[in-house]
């Protein structure tokens, strides 16, 4: 027994020093030495993803070359090194890795967020940037955003007990007001319906897809990176996305088909657009091309925009200087005759700057949706080879105090004079991504983001449900969402309560 054991010792030994020395001569970037067989550095992982791989790369630099099972993984976590990844090598970049949440979730790898570089994937980004996300469709759609945030407000100030506090929950409403205006914007109408008792079923059910989508995207798939537990029967988040996937296709196909029963040629609506150039191309434009686009559309515009402002409302709650200084510059720009719209946004520096800084502390997507690479590169100096997933560590870049000074404070004032705050900031600042596959809806989620925080800001005053302040702690997923939702006590500003009787 002795002996057997002696000897597999021995060969781990003898693999791990082997394995070393092949990863030094061919100048890949530094790595942990012990990479185990089969599971590689998966042993190193632990909740919360970019909080650990942040601690990695402290200790061996900002480009980690790593091994999670048989993929090779590279972890970026400097501007330096991001801007080779997204500029010199920014088509080697292009595509995605093959993982089971593209599979099952994305379509078999077809739709926007999980399609490979070329051909088709470059026509749904034109789809998205010139016929759904442009600026002017953005200002299309402008009356929705305004009236969806209006009609939050009445349902807030119907709740309230003037002049006394209320409680509320506020993810589910962040929520609602994002999932509605996206549904408008694709189908002309709200997908909201309650039962008896008032409560939104469909928003509800919605609200439930779309966070088990983020929860199993960013999941510890086992299966992606050790194909043997997919064949030993643990590999049962593939099962969940298999059911997910039903339930999404189901809900979306029977919106298509009842907007194309009812559908008007001169609509304008997103739906209607997709069904149009479905007429002109049947063959291309397919009903799960079309589910395809509304599920990315849906998915990337509510739960990210409504965790910013989870978070953002937090920040404020727990610095109430900042909250102060809102409210003074709306006041001062917007005044208590009307309540504040789109064009206002412009004129607000300091919002802009709780948004930008809350972006920074609490980005929507702490680690860049994975890329791959197609071709060997050099990043950072290091050699990099093809097929190599990228993971690049927004979240590490955002908190680096060799970055930011105080990077742990919260100071809207980092950001104020400058309106394209990602743009001043270089790649050290990237909330929404950069290079090809950069997220194309940047626009509508900051104009969102922006008109909601300020409305609210604008209306009600906001104070913590207790003396301490709100919890930070961040949950599981791929959007870092707050572990537990926020609770938070409002009531009418006095000034305010006659426009807000009137929405």
């Amino acid at each position: 027994m002795m002996n057997w054991c002696s000897i597999f010792l021995f060969s781990l030994f003898l693999y791990m020093i082997t394995n070393h020395f092949i990863h030094m001569f061919h100048r890949f970037p530094p790595r942990p030495f012990l990479s185990l067989p089969i599971i590689g550095h998966l042993y190193l992982l632990k909740k919360t993803l970019h909080r650990t791989l942040a601690k990695i790369s402290n200790k061996y630099g900002p480009v980690v070359f790593l091994e999670f099972g048989s993929r090779k993984v590279l972890v970026v976590s400097s501007p330096s090194a991001a801007e080779d990844c997204f500029t010199t090598n920014d088509l080697v970049f292009a595509n995605r890795p093959k993982l089971l949440a593209g599979k099952h979730l994305g379509y078999n790898y077809t739709t926007l967020t999980w399609a490979s570089y070329g051909h088709h994937w470059r026509n749904l980004r034109r789809i998205a940037s010139l016929e759904i996300l442009s600026n002017n469709r953005i200002q299309m759609f402008t009356n929705i955003r305004r009236d969806e945030v209006l009609s939050l407000m009445s349902t807030l100030h119907k709740s309230s007990k003037n002049p006394g506090f209320v409680v509320v929950e506020m993810k589910s409403c962040f929520f609602n007001v994002t999932l509605n205006t996206i549904m408008r914007m694709i189908t002309g109408r709200r997908r909201l319906y309650s039962d008896n008792k008032g409560e939104p079923k469909a928003a509800r059910k919605f609200q439930e897809m779309v966070e088990e989508t983020f929860r199993l995207s960013g999941a510890s798939n086992i299966g992606d990176f050790v194909p043997l537990a997919k064949w030993i029967g643990v590999n049962s988040i593939e099962k969940k996305m298999v059911k997910l996937n039903q339930k999404k296709d189901s809900s979306i196909q029977d919106m298509i088909d009842g907007h194309r029963r009812m559908r008007s040629h001169d609509s304008l609506t997103i739906i209607d657009v997709l069904l149009s150039l479905q007429e002109t191309d049947p063959e291309y434009y397919t009903d799960e091309i079309i589910r395809g686009l509304i599920l990315v559309m849906i998915s990337a515009g509510t739960d990210t925009s409504a965790g910013t402002l989870e978070w953002a409302l937090t920040l404020l709650l727990n610095h109430p200087e900042s909250l102060k200084k809102v409210v003074d510059e709306i006041e001062k720009k917007v005044g208590s005759s009307r309540l504040m719209n789109d064009s206002d946004l412009p004129n607000l520096p300091y919002l802009h700057g709780v948004i930008n800084e809350t972006l920074r502390m609490c980005p929507a997507a702490p680690l860049i949706p994975p890329h791959e690479s197609t071709e060997e590169c050099i990043v950072g100096g290091f050699l990099v080879p093809p097929g190599t997933m990228l993971l690049v560590n927004l979240w590490a870049m955002q908190n680096d105090p060799k970055l930011w000074e105080e990077p742990e404070r919260f100071k809207p004032e980092r950001f104020v004079d400058q309106v394209e705050g990602q743009r001043d900031h270089g790649f050290k600042f990237m909330p929404f991504g950069s290079g090809r596959r950069g997220c194309p809806g940047e626009g509508l989620a900051m104009r969102m983001v922006g008109l909601t925080l300020g409305t609210l800001v604008q209306c009600f005053e906001w104070e913590r449900i207790g003396v301490e302040k709100v919890e930070m702690k961040e949950g599981p997923g791929l959007t870092m969402p707050k572990a537990r939702p926020l609770v938070a006590k409002y009531r009418p500003r006095p000034h305010m309560v006659d426009l807000l009787t009137r929405i």
